[in-house]
């Protein structure tokens, strides 16, 4: 749940959700339980995972929505899930569907692998390095899945480039985890968008 609560926050950072002036502040507070009601919803959904970021803003009674999808079905459920808040006027959606690729698939269970069983990231997967492995296992036999639930640290490649999205505990972590993804064979760049949580 933490780690969810940080990812909210690192959407208001990203797409500038901050307060306003004192003036509007029945405008702050509307927007505020809008901000809060998309969150909610996004949180909600039941197929989210490792491989998807889904980040939003809100702008009066309008959402955008960003960010990217492992498979379409999340962008349409993405949508539908927003259109249903109250307060919600008009939702943008800017979420990309990432390709199918073989190639990409590989990258990503690799980078996965790799972060979640390390032993000082592996904190990061709910159930720790075991779970991650378990992962593993179910992929062999459920191909074209991906790990569902709170993960801190998101993985999304697109033709053959890597970007870790999230928030971490500390810059060591953000380090290292940039490091296991760069490990990757096959990878053509690596960017770290890792944040670091605040004390």
């Amino acid at each position: 749940m933490k780690q969810m609560i940080s990812a909210a926050i690192l959407v208001a950072i990203l797409f500038g959700t901050g307060a306003a002036p004192a003036s509007a502040q029945t405008t702050t507070t509307t927007r505020g339980e809008t901000t809060l009601a998309v969150w909610r919803a996004l949180e909600r959904l039941p197929y989210y995972g490792v491989f998807d970021f889904l980040a939003y803003s809100v702008d009066k009674g309008t959402v955008t929505l960003a960010g990217y999808a492992y498979r379409g079905s999340l962008k349409t459920d993405a949508y539908s899930a927003v259109r249903r808040v109250g307060g919600v006027d008009e939702v943008a959606d800017t979420v990309q569907v990432l390709p199918a690729s073989q190639e990409d698939d590989r990258i990503r269970w690799t980078t996965f692998y790799n972060i979640y069983t390390d032993d000082f990231l592996s904190r990061y997967a709910p159930g720790g390095a075991m779970a991650a492995r378990y992962e593993l296992l179910q992929m062999a036999r459920f191909p074209g899945m991906q790990p569902f639930g709170s993960y801190a640290i998101h993985i999304v490649v697109k033709n053959g480039r890597t970007t870790l999205v999230g928030i971490v505990d500390n810059e060591s972590d953000k380090i290292i985890a940039g490091v296991r993804a760069r490990e990757v064979s096959g990878v053509f760049a690596v960017e770290n968008e890792l944040m670091v949580r605040k004390k």
